[in-house]
């Protein structure tokens, strides 16, 4: 019997801020890749994960949330991370919540109506409403306006219905070789996804303070049989943010720092000794050279 001829495709996970996609995507994988926050705007760039189910290949590309009226460069470089994403696809999977349909939804809608793919819509969030028939005049109002191919209802948080998003998005790839092994879950480095771990518990941990002003440079990544020792850099903006990141004696500072460690320590299964400096770097989130550092400008 002859095999089934391989399938594989980009797929970009689109929306507007807090919708859910980060959540989603590390649903569909199985595994944390994205960070997440309840914060709108935790993710900054492309995070891509993989998986592979029998013979389709499917790459999910999570995108920064959709900012209509973007003030910084920052901001204007997470645009510009959506409409790369969205040069290359195979499908998108656009996710709302699905207890409203507002107008930055028809905004993101719009960047990708006229792409020839597959449109998948996920109204995410659909356990927090009880009696899910109140969903039904919003379906039909979106069908009505919007080409989708699929309306899926889900819940990115207790993965209902993952599965069936999963089956619907890899039914019509193109048959092409797998661009990644097939026990591959992304193509970003450890270092990479350390850096995003260390700013997942700043945000977390600074609270509404300093959310968008703080990032991570991995300044020294060594491995030895048994550990690794990591060095990161803490940028903040101006010189009076750092006190606000070191906390009393540094108490603050140590304590996202320890939340940091284990997760990157349950990602990497090593030992990690994880050491921070909290570095100002005047008005980075405006800076090209600063953005191209972190690899945002693109």
């Amino acid at each position: 019997m002859n095999k089934p001829a391989s399938r594989c495709g980009t797929i970009a996970i689109v929306g507007r801020p807090n919708v859910g996609k980060s959540t989603l995507l590390n649903s569909i994988i199985g595994q944390k890749l994205s960070i997440t926050s309840r914060k709108p705007q935790t993710t900054w760039q492309q995070i891509l994960g993989v998986i592979t189910v029998n013979n389709a290949q499917m790459v999910f590309v999570d995108t920064p949330g959709w900012q209509s009226r973007p003030k910084r460069q920052i901001n204007r470089q997470m645009n510009r991370q959506i409409s790369s994403a969205l040069g290359y696809v195979d499908a998108v999977v656009m996710v709302a919540d699905a207890r409203e349909w507002i107008i930055n939804d028809d905004k993101v809608y719009a960047l990708f109506e006229e792409i020839p793919c597959r449109k998948i819509l996920v109204f995410n969030k659909h356990d927090r409403i009880s009696d899910k028939k109140q969903m039904l005049p919003l379906i039909a109002d979106v069908q009505a306006r919007c080409k989708f191919d699929e309306i899926i209802p889900a819940s990115a948080l207790r993965r209902d219905n993952i599965e069936v998003l999963i089956e619907s998005t890899g039914r019509e790839l193109p048959c092409r070789p797998h661009q990644f092994p097939d026990d591959q879950i992304t193509p970003h480095s450890q270092r990479f996804l350390v850096s995003e771990l260390i700013r997942e518990q700043l945000i977390r941990g600074l609270g509404e303070e300093l959310p968008y002003t703080v990032s991570v440079v991995i300044e020294a990544f060594r491995e030895s049989s048994a550990t690794i020792e990591i060095h990161a850099e803490i940028w903040v903006e101006r010189e009076g943010q750092k006190g606000i990141v070191i906390g009393a004696k540094g108490s603050r500072l140590k304590s996202m720092a320890s939340a940091a460690r284990v997760d990157i320590e349950n990602l990497l299964q090593r030992k990690v000794f994880l050491r921070t400096w909290v570095k100002t770097k005047n008005k980075w989130t405006d800076d090209l050279d600063a953005l191209n550092r972190l690899d945002l400008n693109r």
